[in-house]
């Protein structure tokens, strides 16, 4: 079913869907109740302050890739703040010591630089850990934590040189878009490779990747999972971190049709755009879903859909339509919160879309919009 939006909406614009984001919330709060865990939402994949506070009530805090994302978690989600980097400054460190809880290291000569300031200022410590397990269904080795020759994470062989006594936590992320298979597989995994380290620990982290509120996903295999880990490490807190998992297929992507033409196939150009707006469709590269498109040659009429920026492969995909598209058209590109809008840039100058929530009671709310100035400001 088409959400409905104004017809004098402005677009390109990025909509979050309230009412799914707190179904997704549920998701979280039953494996939060039933596992005895703690969840903590990933800043790289979705940051929506304004709306925050839905989630407050049901997850633990954040958790950041760097400096910035942990201030932010620490100023507007106001909860627990936990950090990862593949590496750290001193001044980050020192900044860091001030407004993280937990601060995660890459390796152990990054520990022996910083620990001293993380005691000092009463935080915790954690090593990630390269687990040698993986799951990813997108990307391939783009995506993958533990392709061969990760930078992420200290591998098992080397895990002998972590000063333990000082290491509060054991982080392990190692999946993407993961179903219950990837996320007990590696549960298990950690169990039963790495119970010396274990033990001498007080929280193990299973990363992100859980696409938790993904269909499919075996949501109960995972409460059983985590629920056996606990019992065989009762001393253990226990963290899981998605980002996307938590707000998958909770939003759109409006765009509207500028103009149309041929050259070989239909062409329709829109006013947004997969380099700007949808990286993730070239990176992995993928193909988004449209409300009420089908694949090429399904419907009638099929087109490929460009973007308006002046880069060549700049192109959404191919879809086909139950009637020929024609300028001011609009279309909603689904599952349009992770990694979205967190990634975009004004190349070109192009406008950077609105960002918006639906509310539950169909009203449509804008939340920021974006002209000249903020291309400008990015530019020196």
């Amino acid at each position: 079913m088409s959400p409905s939006f104004p017809a004098d909406m402005n677009t390109p614009a990025y909509v979050l869907d309230v009412a799914a984001l707190k179904r997704n919330l549920a998701t979280a709060a039953r494996i939060k109740r039933e596992a005895g865990v703690k969840i903590l939402l990933a800043t790289k994949a979705w940051a929506m302050p304004a709306v925050f506070a839905l989630m407050r009530d049901t997850l633990d805090g954040t958790t950041a890739s760097g400096l910035y994302e942990a201030r932010m978690g620490a100023e507007e989600f106001g909860k627990e703040v936990h950090v990862y980097a593949p590496a750290y400054t001193p001044e980050e460190v020192d900044e860091l010591a001030r407004i993280a809880d937990h601060i995660y290291f890459n390796t152990p000569s990054q520990i022996a630089r910083f620990l001293p300031a993380v005691k000092r200022a009463g935080k915790h410590a954690g090593i990630r850990v390269n687990p040698g397990f993986s799951y990813v269904s997108l990307g391939g080795d783009l995506y993958n934590p533990c392709a061969p020759g990760s930078r992420f994470g200290t591998p098992a062989d080397q895990l002998d040189a972590v000063p333990w006594d000082d290491i509060h936590t054991i982080h392990t992320h190692a999946l993407c878009e993961a179903t219950d298979a990837g996320s007990v597989g590696l549960i298990e995994h950690v169990a039963q490779n790495f119970a010396p380290y274990l033990r001498r620990v007080r929280c193990v982290n299973f990363g992100g990747g859980h696409f938790v509120n993904k269909p499919g996903y075996d949501v109960a295999r995972l409460i059983a999972a985590l629920r056996a880990f606990r019992a065989t490490y009762p001393h253990l807190e226990v963290i899981l971190e998605p980002g996307a998992g938590l707000v998958v297929d909770t939003g759109y992507l409006v765009a509207t049709v500028l103009d149309t033409m041929r050259n070989g196939a239909d062409i329709a150009i829109l006013d947004t755009s997969a380099s700007t707006h949808m990286p993730d469709v070239l990176e992995v590269p993928y193909t988004p879903g449209i409300i009420g498109a089908g694949e090429p040659g399904e419907k009638a009429h099929t087109y490929v859909l460009g973007g308006k920026t002046c880069m060549t492969g700049d192109v959404i995909g191919t879809y086909s339509f139950d009637r020929p598209l024609e300028v001011g058209d609009r279309l909603v590109f689904t599952d349009m919160m992770q990694y979205s809008f967190v990634k975009n840039t004004t190349f070109n100058g192009t406008p950077l879309p609105d960002l918006a929530v639906l509310e539950e009671d169909g009203r449509y709310r804008v939340l920021r919009s974006y002209g000249y100035d903020e291309f400008r400001r990015r530019l020196g």
